[in-house]
């Protein structure tokens, strides 16, 4: 294994990009290993550390098919549905409370 070139912040050659910056493009880094790393320092902590593919080696984002669609707004409803009292809150329940606000908080609901 090669070693992967390290460069600072902002100071990276062209033709590197983030998974968000390809996915703006619409593409994937489609199974390319890191091709570089990027780091940017902190005063009281260690670097902040970004991955680097080559945008030449990136292929197309694969296109949503129906089935993936259908599943993926399953998924989303269900975490609408509050598991207390079993309504739909028209919300992501938070993963903090695990219930609606209503549910969370009962005592605020009624004083208002």
């Amino acid at each position: 294994m090669s070693a992967v070139p390290v460069y600072r912040w902002r100071l990276a050659p062209p033709g590197y990009a983030t998974i968000r910056q390809l996915r703006a493009q619409g593409l994937r880094p489609g199974g390319q290993d890191v091709g570089a790393v990027l780091e940017r320092p902190r005063r009281r902590r260690g670097p902040l550390i970004a991955y680097l593919y080559r945008v030449d080696l990136a292929k197309p984002v694969r296109p949503m098919t129906p089935a993936k669609r259908a599943a993926l707004a399953k998924a989303n409803a269900a975490q609408q549905i509050c598991p207390h009292c079993r309504r739909d809150a028209g919300y992501r329940i938070p993963r903090s409370l695990g219930m609606c606000v209503p549910c969370a908080h009962p005592e605020e609901q009624r004083a208002a």
